[in-house]
């Protein structure tokens, strides 16, 4: 509910305040004193499109902020109410840009508009076109129907159909080029696994090849390096030994040159390790030109495979892994396909049942609200309309596999026809709200209905003025009136009209008390001249539509 408006500086408002209560609030005043503009804003609130032209004249910018009593609701996730109530806010800019504001933080319009469902509905001119759209139709045939749980079935069905589908489709596409390819595949496969490679492999074969191809200065550079530090009798070794040996004599004189004697015992043990180390690698290296060549052989192949493959032995396996992937690819498409085939088949099935069911439940659905549609328009003055509602079988799709239309006979006689080939705006705007009160709401909010009572008036005006005080049982409506049938059903009653402030024009409203209230009602009867008749008649109106 919509507990409170501020607007500034938005077409002919300067700052403009109001309160909003429970039930029906209606706003009234003279021809283009800018009650709309009331409706305006709260659209902006609920992520309508803002435009620069709407900023008061030598502003820099316009805002809109309401706070709404959220309740129980489940907001978007990272929103919070505090004390059951959000702020929502809005900012025009002369740039052309807009903000937004939920809670007094930062936000997109698309959270606006992902928000407003929960908050409420604007209903004017352009709701009024989305009745003549057959997609619109639908979802209020199905609002109506209560099929959200099964609609939610029959959407993921087809949609893993429409996968299967579309699986099939790119299978069957990329089969032809795959066969072609398959030959060269099976090449490289072949070539690359009679290598029989191994990771890192060219690493250690080029490590070979250099110690192969430099033996002569490799063993004389190992000797030397052995008997420096084992062999000779001047090695390091030996010098380490005879130190410790020293040590141990000097340890039985002075105890205290006992941990320099320790210090030495693993540079001792690490001595003979490298020692041993070298003299095992020294009685591995011998001369064999045959090994030489093979090495040779052998890096000339990887070396091949590289230029065809990949620069490196890694790639060269990555490629093989791709053609073996592509390999069984081939070899598998025929069971993928019969998989696919069977999975969608059984799906197809699936949607079948529940497409039936749907299309069983509007049907019944249909006749039900054909019936309170054409009650409600009774008591909205169009007694002899006839409403029809139509379902033909369609293309199969995630709303289910019906087509819908809405049609409508408003004179006696006369075959129905679709809604905007023969309804008039007045027509329109009384099936709309008739289609509303059927259609009823799961979740109290704020219904705003702008320009309803657009080309009615006497008994039908009455009777729009009923169904508002209906839907107003349990939600907030807001309604734009200019008639006075409409306006003496309001529970709380505004007037907006224009004056001048320091030489500027300026757009006012404030709630008005009961007398109050009476001379406007009174006015909207008479017209400019304000009668004691039409006090009268207002006093009438007003206590028999209580």
């Amino acid at each position: 509910m919509l507990l409170e408006l501020v607007v500034e500086n938005y077409a002919v408002v300067d700052r403009l305040r109001v309160r909003f209560h429970p039930g029906l609030n209606l706003l009234t005043g003279e021809t283009g004193s800018g009650k709309s503009i009331v409706v305006d804003a709260l659209g902006l609130l609920f992520g309508s499109r803002a435009s620069t032209e709407m900023i008061r004249s030598g502003e820099d910018r316009a805002r809109v902020s309401g706070i709404f009593e959220v309740g129980g609701k489940t907001l978007p996730e990272g929103l919070t109410a505090e004390d059951g109530e959000l702020l929502i806010e809005r900012e025009i800019l002369a740039n052309g840009k807009s903000r937004a504001f939920v809670g007094s933080r930062p936000a997109t319009v698309a959270l606006l508009k992902e928000l407003a469902p929960l908050l409420g509905d604007i209903h004017g001119q352009h709701d009024q076109q989305l009745l003549f759209s057959k997609d619109s139709q639908l979802e209020m045939l199905d609002v109506f129907a209560g099929s959200a749980d099964l609609l939610a079935r029959i959407s993921a069905t087809y949609h893993s159909w429409r996968s299967a589908f579309r699986d099939m489709e790119e299978l069957e596409r990329g089969e032809q080029e795959k066969l072609r390819l398959l030959d060269l595949w099976s090449f490289q496969r072949t070539e690359i696994e009679s290598a029989s490679l191994e990771p890192a492999e060219d690493a250690a074969l080029e490590t070979e090849r250099r110690i192969l191809q430099n033996l002569g200065r490799v063993q004389e550079a190992a000797g030397t390096a052995y008997a420096a530090l084992y062999d000779s009798p001047e090695s390091a070794l030996s010098q380490v030994r005879v130190a410790a040996k020293r040590l141990e004599e000097l340890c039985r004189i002075d105890p205290a040159l006992g941990e320099i004697r320790e210090a030495l015992k693993p540079a001792e043990i690490g001595l003979q390790e490298a020692s041993y180390a070298l003299r095992d690698y020294l009685s591995h290296l011998e001369s064999n030109p045959g090994r030489l060549e093979g090495i040779e052989s052998r890096l000339s192949v990887i070396d091949r495979l590289k230029r065809k493959y990949g620069v490196s032995l890694d790639q060269v396996l990555a490629f093989l892994g791709e053609v073996r992937a592509n390999l069984a690819a081939i070899e598998n498409a025929g069971e993928r396909m019969d998989a696919l085939r069977k999975l969608k088949q059984k799906l197809g099935a699936e949607y079948e049942a529940l497409a039936g069911e749907l299309t069983a439940l509007r049907e019944k659905s249909a006749r039900k609200l054909e019936k309170q549609v054409v009650a409600e328009l009774a008591a909205l003055a169009m007694e002899r309309t006839v409403f029809r509602i139509a379902l033909a079988s369609a293309k199969w799709s995630g709303t289910g596999a019906d087509a819908v239309e809405f049609l409508v006979s408003p004179n006696l006689g006369e075959e129905p026809k679709p809604l905007e080939r023969v309804a008039s705006g007045g027509e329109i705007s009384r099936i709309a709200l008739a289609l509303k009160t059927c259609l009823g709401d799961s979740a109290a909010r704020t219904l705003v209905f702008d320009e309803v009572d657009a080309g009615i008036g006497g008994v039908a005006a009455e009777g729009v003025g009923r169904r508002l005080k209906k839907l107003a049982a349990g939600n907030q409506v807001l309604c734009v009136t200019h008639l006075a049938q409409i306006a003496s059903f309001a529970d709380h009653h505004y007037s907006v009209e224009k004056r001048e402030s320091n030489g500027r024009t300026i757009a006012v409203l404030e709630e008005l008390d009961d007398a109050a209230r009476t001379r406007e009602v009174g006015r909207m009867l008479s017209g400019q001249m304000l009668t004691p008749e039409a006090l009268k008649h207002a006093e009438q109106l007003i206590r028999l539509s209580s």
